[in-house]
């Protein structure tokens, strides 16, 4: 274990609280309705401009969603993953569908998908297995940003692409192309920091920086000038610094994931994140073995990689059946859109890798 890893592991224990129990945290999210808010649809067909085939794209399941408010509206992108490949998680193509709602709650989906591999510079990581797991933020001048999984069945990175109106976008390639040491590295999962001014949520400047917390089984750091152009905060040279990793017995014992894109708050940076339980004696016995619950840390605002706080129990669990079966059987609620709507937080969630929810709370948050 590094010195870095160990400290980070040592913080965490020493500023653990309970889960919601002070200002600042989210102390409940609630489902305001018992059913998915986005499931799949055999009938939407698609031309796939690498095969040359019409394709259900979205028939097998659509899970794992951003989510941003745009024009008094509320804008969900979810992965949707046709049917072919093999029946396992991750081995069908996943395109990003752009759903529309005035409520929150009732959804108008485009018949196509918005994001998608394509005959372009990106196939070779794209292809087969497509783009999954996306989460955005609104930069400098209503551009909005998202980051997204480039899966092709053998390597995944963290890819970027920029769009004006939420429909079309131009992909910029993977965040750390060209970094030292991460031209073999497997990443994903991106989730850049925001905050709320007079009622509207965009990308936060901190330190004459955009930051970014990302990673899957340790969580990760980043910066940027501009949105577009990523540093990995390191230990040394071609190795990450390390922010939060696993905690035996607890709900995030298999590993934390980067979540929703992190709040700036009075008392810090929020982070919601995605926590894995661990098989066995390692985990937490009242969460199912592999089960992914979200988690709650805070970060300092003068410092983003400095951790203050990280919570013992998941602010957020599976617990309705859609959410506790499905494609990935031990159930998931998995976060990744975060927005301010009608004076609620909205959080929208993958259930089982196999349908869309959505989980509101009152807390001001600022």
């Amino acid at each position: 274990m590094n010195r870095l890893l160990l400290a980070s592991l040592v913080l965490s224990a020493a500023v653990r609280t309970a889960s919601g129990a002070d200002e600042g945290s989210w102390k409940k999210f609630t489902r305001p309705v018992s059913a998915p808010v986005i499931s799949p649809n055999k009938r939407s067909v698609f031309m796939d401009p690498i095969s040359k085939k019409r394709v259900h794209w979205e028939a097998l399941h659509t899970f794992n969603p951003a989510s941003i408010v745009r024009d008094g509206k509320l804008y969900v992108l979810y992965r949707a993953e046709d049917s072919s490949g093999e029946m396992k998680v991750g081995g069908h193509s996943s395109r990003l569908g752009l759903a529309e709602s005035k409520d929150g709650l009732h959804f108008t989906r485009l018949p196509a998908p918005v994001l998608y591999a394509d005959d372009d510079a990106q196939r070779a990581l794209e292809d087969p297995g497509g783009v999954e797991d996306p989460r955005i933020v609104e930069g400098e001048g209503g551009t909005y940003v998202l980051t997204y999984t480039q899966w092709n069945h053998e390597k995944y990175t963290i890819g970027l692409a920029t769009s004006k109106d939420l429909r079309t976008w131009k992909k910029l390639g993977p965040i750390f192309a060209g970094q030292k040491g991460y031209e073999k590295r497997l990443y994903k999962s991106g989730g850049i920091v925001t905050e709320l001014v007079h009622g509207k949520l965009t990308a936060a400047q901190l330190l004459g920086k955009y930051w970014m917390y990302w990673g899957e089984v340790e969580v990760h750091l980043a910066s940027s000038p501009d949105l577009l152009h990523w540093t990995p905060v390191e230990e040394k040279p071609g190795v990450p610094l390390v922010l939060l990793a696993a905690r035996k017995g607890m709900f995030d014992s298999g590993f934390p994931e980067t979540g929703p894109p992190p709040l700036v708050t009075s008392r810090g940076i929020v982070m919601l994140y995605n926590a894995k339980n661990a098989d066995g004696a390692d985990g937490d016995a009242s969460l199912p073995a592999g089960g992914y619950s979200v988690g709650e840390a805070l970060f300092a605002t003068g410092d983003p990689s400095k951790l203050l706080e990280r919570h013992d129990e998941p602010v957020f669990k599976p617990a309705l059946p859609f959410e506790r079966s499905g494609q990935y059987v031990a159930g998931t609620t998995f976060a990744e859109g975060l927005s301010w709507f009608k004076n609620k937080w909205w959080m929208y969630y993958g259930c089982a890798d196999s349908f869309v929810g959505v989980a509101v709370s009152d807390d001001e948050m600022k």
